[in-house]
C-alpha cells in the first residue's frame, strides 16, 4: 500500500491541505504556490506509477481522495475567500492596509463576523452568502472524481473538464489579484469592475463546476507512444503553451484554458471525420 507513487499522492495531499490553511490566513499567493505543486506531485504519481509498474486500485482511490483535497476544496476556498475580499474593491488601499496579507485577514474577518455572529457591517444580505458559490467546485469536483474512477470510457481522453485543469483556471485570479494589489483601483475600468465582479466570478464558479460532470469529450495529455500524428494536437497545446506563459504571464492561465479546450473540439472533429 505505501509505496513511491502513493508518497507522491500523499504529498499531493498535503499540499492542498497547505493551500487552504494558506489561504485562511491571508497568504492567498502561498495558496496558489500550494496547489502547483500539488499539479507537480499528482503528475509524478501517475508517471511513476506506470513507470514502476505500481498501477493499482488503491493507488487509484488515493489519487482521487487527494485530489479532492487540492483540486475540489482549496480552490473552492480561495475563490471564496476572493469573492469576501472583492465584495468591496473600495477597502483596497495600500496607504491604509500595511499588505493585502493583512487586508485579506480583515475582510475575512469582517464576513464572518456578520455571517456567524450578526455583527453590524457592510456585509448586508444579498451578499453576505455569495461566497458560498466557491463551494460549487468542490461539489461537483467529487462527483467528478467518482465518476472518473468508474468510467472506463476515460482511460486514454477525458469526459468532462478534468479538476487539475479546472483548479489551474481559477489560479488566474488570486495571481492577478496579489501582483496587481498596490495599484488596484488604477486597474483599467473592465478589468475590476467586469472581470473580478463578485456576481461574475459567483457565476464562473458555478458555470465551470458543472462543466466538470459535462459530456464534452477531450484530449488527455497521456503518451501511449511519442509518434508525431498520433499526438499532433498534444504537441501542438504543448508548444503554444510554452510560448505564451512567458509572454503573457498571469493572463496565460485563462488562455490555456480556452486553447485546451478549442483544441480538444478540432481533435475529436477530426476524429469523428476520420471514423466516418
Amino acid at each position: 500500500m505505501i509505496n513511491i507513487p502513493n508518497l507522491f499522492t500523499a504529498a499531493n495531499m498535503i499540499c492542498g491541505s497547505l493551500s487552504i490553511l494558506f489561504c485562511l490566513y491571508g497568504k492567498i499567493d502561498w495558496a496558489v504556490i500550494g496547489i502547483i505543486a500539488g499539479i507537480f506531485f499528482d503528475f509524478l504519481d501517475g508517471f511513476l506509477a506506470r513507470l514502476l509498474k505500481k498501477e493499482n486500485e488503491i493507488g487509484k482511490q488515493l489519487d482521487s481522495l487527494a485530489d479532492m483535497i487540492t483540486f475540489g476544496l482549496a480552490p473552492g476556498i480561495i475563490m471564496m475567500v476572493m469573492i469576501v475580499v472583492l465584495t468591496f474593491p473600495s477597502h483596497i488601499s495600500p496607504n491604509i492596509e500595511p499588505s493585502s496579507y493583512a487586508h485579506i485577514r480583515f475582510e475575512l474577518s469582517n464576513w464572518i463576523s456578520a455571517l456567524c455572529y450578526n455583527v453590524p457591517s457592510d456585509f448586508d444580505a444579498s451578499i453576505k452568502y455569495l461566497p458560498f458559490c466557491g463551494l460549487a467546485i468542490p461539489f461537483f469536483s467529487i462527483f467528478r472524481l467518482a465518476k472518473f474512477n468508474i468510467d472506463q470510457n476515460q482511460k486514454l481522453n477525458f469526459i468532462g473538464i478534468p479538476t487539475p485543469l479546472n483548479t489551474f483556471f481559477f489560479l488566474f485570479f488570486p495571481l492577478f489579484f496579489i501582483q496587481n494589489y498596490d495599484n488596484w483601483n488604477a486597474q483599467q475600468d473592465w478589468i475590476t469592475s467586469y472581470l473580478f465582479d463578485i456576481y461574475f466570478i459567483s457565476a464562473l464558479c458555478i458555470l465551470m463546476s458543472i462543466l466538470l460532470i459535462s459530456k464534452i469529450p477531450l484530449f488527455a495529455l497521456k503518451f501511449t507512444a511519442f509518434r508525431l500524428k498520433e499526438n499532433k494536437t498534444k504537441f501542438i497545446f504543448i508548444i503554444l503553451s510554452v510560448i505564451i506563459i512567458p509572454i503573457l504571464k498571469v493572463w496565460a492561465i485563462p488562455l490555456i484554458v480556452f486553447l485546451y479546450l478549442s483544441l480538444s473540439i478540432v481533435y475529436n472533429y477530426i476524429n469523428k471525420k476520420n471514423e466516418i
